[in-house]
């Protein structure tokens, strides 16, 4: 799920999976959401966090969904958020999967 490799943290692509086994939320927004807490445990075990991402690249199956995708992406940052590459893509792994995200830290 990460790999370190000079002073860099790379995170694969993260989709709306629940840890616990859950099912994935149906909308972009909670996807969104689930993905972003998803992602904050894995840097935490690392003892790192959000504000440590300096590249994420983010995978959309409609682009039209952004505007609501970024208005929770963003809020799990206390700046700015960091540089990203958005992509509209024909499809995810699973066809419930509406958005993936992808994610760079430094030390």
């Amino acid at each position: 799920m990460a790999t370190e490799a000079n002073g860099f943290v790379f995170v694969s692509g993260q989709v709306a999976m629940d840890p616990s086994g859950g099912a994935t939320p149906g909308d972009v927004v909670d996807q969104t959401r689930l993905i972003m807490d998803n992602l904050g445990m894995i840097l935490r075990d690392l003892g790192l966090g959000y504000d440590d991402i300096v590249k994420t690249t983010i995978f959309l199956t409609d682009v039209g969904d952004f505007g609501r995708f970024n208005e929770i992406y963003g809020g799990y940052f206390s700046a700015d958020p960091p540089a990203r590459s958005t992509f509209q893509v024909a499809a995810l792994p699973r066809p419930e999967f509406k958005v993936e995200i992808e994610a760079v830290a430094a030390r």
